[in-house]
């Protein structure tokens, strides 16, 4: 087990795989973005692990990569394994807790953020009102404040839930700059970003979705 103090930074195979666990068939820039590796490093991985058999690619307009069979079950073997070398499955359950604690309201504000009552009629927000925007994308940095005392913990000992607060924060940041999207409808949003951190826990822990 290593030491409290030293967060554990999981290999860049793993990662990877355990990437396309939890964002789902991706494009070689997207798996970039979600691991914080560099493309090249990103691509270089891949390739290896097509090697072994473990990610497939499609080629295409729409092509990208995915899990094999047999990386799902080495990427979970591999994730469970970690969770037990660095004794971080208690701190994980607390976190989970204070996840689930928080999504209900995360739905909400997606919800809010989709939608503005205009005359008494909920109607589909075509952010042409501000201060609406405004309204709710305060409550969302106020939910990022408290989630971040979740992930803080994580990536404490974990080194790759970091990379969740960096995505989540980003997306917010171009939210506010006027990037509407950003919050619920792009596939980096902060509703794109929060459902691949809710995987992760599950898969972490072994847990099913429903």
């Amino acid at each position: 087990m290593e030491p409290a103090s030293t967060p554990h930074a999981t290999e860049p195979d793993l990662s990877v795989l355990h990437a396309l666990r939890c964002a789902g068939f991706s494009g070689t820039a997207r798996l970039s973005e979600v691991t914080g590796l560099g493309e090249s490093e990103t691509e270089s991985t891949l390739i290896d692990l097509a090697v072994s058999g473990l990610v497939t690619r499609t080629s295409g307009s729409f092509g990208g990569w995915g899990l094999s069979e047999a990386g799902r079950t080495e990427g979970f073997a591999r994730i469970s394994a970690e969770l037990d070398a660095t004794g971080t499955r208690s701190l994980v359950e607390h976190a989970y807790g204070g996840f689930l604690d928080l999504n209900p309201e995360l739905l909400d504000l997606c919800t809010a953020w989709q939608l503005r009552t205009v005359d008494g009629v909920p109607t589909v927000n075509d952010h042409t009102d501000p201060d609406h925007d405004a309204r709710v994308l305060g409550l969302f940095s106020d939910l990022d404040r408290r989630l971040a005392t979740v992930c803080d913990g994580l990536s404490a000992r974990l080194l790759r839930f970091d990379r969740y607060r960096v995505r989540l924060s980003g997306a917010l940041a171009k939210a506010r700059a006027g990037a509407p999207g950003q919050v619920t409808d792009d596939a980096a949003s902060y509703h794109a970003v929060w459902a691949q951190l809710h995987e992760d826990l599950l898969v972490t822990l072994g847990l099913p979705r429903y």
